[in-house]
């Protein structure tokens, strides 16, 4: 879409403001409204201004103005506003140079296409993430200096079945038995069928949707896979209807990886594969069909995977999921069907264009721009590099004997070790200026400070179970 058929869907749908959106640096959509008269073509080049200080680790008080860009691609109208109503994603550009803002995580993904295309490995990298989530009937929580406490529910949660819900119907979902159960117990098929289909007409293209393993309203819905900026735009707009259409049903929806204490939790399995033209480089006659440019990018995400969880698993909630001796994938290893290892070759289709890899450590709380960015900057290194990963773990990771398990490289325990692991190592995502070691520092920085100190200075309520009468 150009400005000018912006313009003139404007006029066509008689639409009455116009949504301008971007993503802050911890991946949170942010927005204000103009009314639908002041959009003009101008507006496209001029862009329109914003204080950048307001906006989590981005601009300081001193230089805070910024400009938003419009992309008139981006347009969709909104499913949810009383007014009617059309949404534009936004760049972000400095006003006195016009340089696109480096820690904008939507220009890093434009950098990172662009630097995939000056490296002559490929010109399009797709990314298909599954990014699942719960869907909660009534949340309340809160930290005070006197207290710190937490409380979810779901109608169709396991430790409802003697609820006086009068009347209480059953139906509830065991822990861990939520994948595939036709309705009453699954409870939130229609709300997800209302989820898809705005989905649909937002112009995401979707696969499916299913309720997943865990009780207590855990889904997912399905994306097919698109190029990395767009699916960091759809990603955005995934969980924008998501928490909306649940709000308008009077739930709560969530994509905090681990919400519930003995079930599983949320992830956001990220496939990942790279085209040549027509040709996906990625299919080959090596393992699982794999190419030597597949072998060799999974090498480097590997090699590379301590520092992506940074992005990719960026809350300390995140390794609450990440836990060795469950099904995550916490082994830094690859296989064609083994669940438990970190990247596997999906084998449902013979296909060559079929071909893909599956990272399966990201979580659904990761800004998908540097997310995406981040993994694909690993495999261009391990592609530039030649980095072979190794034998593939093939066997059931449980039947193996301590010391051979020993062996396998294991996922960061914590985001304090992840953010180690990326301080060490991110020489990778500086090429092409795609990240900046401004960029980096200030992550690294913004994270320790507001979230690992932060937690590490609060007493958990469970140490009271554990400590009080010591």
């Amino acid at each position: 879409m150009t400005p000018q058929e912006v313009l003139a869907m404007i006029r066509e749908k008689d639409i009455k403001a116009v949504d301008l959106r971007f993503m802050d640096f911890p991946g949170i959509w942010q927005h204000f409204t103009i009314p639908a008269g002041k959009l003009d073509e101008g507006t496209f080049e001029d862009g329109l201004g914003f204080d950048g200080s307001s906006i989590r680790g981005w601009q300081a008080i001193n230089e805070s103005d910024m400009l938003l860009m419009p992309v008139p691609e981006t347009t969709f109208v909104d499913p949810f506003t009383e007014l009617p109503t059309i949404v534009m994603i936004c760049n972000i550009q400095d006003p006195i140079t016009r340089e696109d803002y480096t820690r904008d995580p939507r220009n890093v993904a434009r950098k990172t296409v662009n630097y995939l295309k000056s490296t002559g490995i490929a010109d399009t990298v797709y990314i298909g993430p599954e990014a699942e989530f719960f869907i909660f009937d009534d949340v309340r929580y809160d930290h005070t200096p006197s207290q710190g406490f937490y409380s979810i529910d779901s109608s169709e949660a396991e430790w409802n079945r003697g609820a006086d819900e009068r009347p209480n119907l059953g139906h509830k979902l065991r822990h861990k038995e939520g994948y595939f159960p036709c309705p009453p117990a699954d409870q939130l098929m229609d709300i997800r069928n209302e989820m898809m289909q705005l989905m649909i007409d937002s112009g995401i293209d979707i696969e499916a949707q299913h309720h997943e393993v865990a009780t207590a309203g855990q889904c997912e819905i399905d994306m097919r896979f698109d190029e990395l900026v767009r699916m960091g735009d759809q990603v955005c707009l995934y969980k924008y209807i998501i928490k909306n259409v649940a709000f308008q049903h009077n739930k709560t929806a969530t994509f905090m990886p681990k919400p519930l204490f003995g079930d599983n939790g949320s992830g956001m399995h990220t496939h990942i594969s790279f085209w040549k033209g027509e040709n996906p480089i990625f299919a080959g006659s090596g393992y699982a069909g794999l190419s030597d440019e597949a072998l060799f990018a999974i090498g480097g995400i590997l090699k590379h995977a301590p520092a992506i969880l940074a992005f990719s698993n960026p809350t300390t909630n995140s390794y609450k999921r990440l836990v060795p001796g469950y099904e995550a994938p916490v082994n830094l290893a690859y296989s064609q069907r083994n669940r438990s290892a970190a990247c596997r070759i999906p084998m449902y289709s013979p296909s060559p264009k079929a071909k893909r890899i599956e990272f399966r450590c990201p979580d659904p709380s990761a800004n998908p721009y540097l997310t995406f960015s981040a993994i694909t900057m690993a495999a261009i290194d391990g592609i530039q590099n030649k980095i072979h990963p190794g034998e593939p773990l093939d066997k059931n990771i449980y039947d193996l004997e301590p010391e051979e398990l020993a062996q396998v490289p294991k996922a960061p325990g914590s985001l304090a070790d992840a953010l180690d692991a990326l301080e060490k190592d991110h020489e990778f995502l500086l090429r092409g200026d795609v990240f900046t070691e401004d960029v980096i520092s200030t992550w690294i920085n913004y994270k320790r400070k507001n979230e690992v100190e932060a937690i590490n200075l609060r007493p958990h309520p469970y140490e009271f179970c554990l400590y009080y009468d010591v």
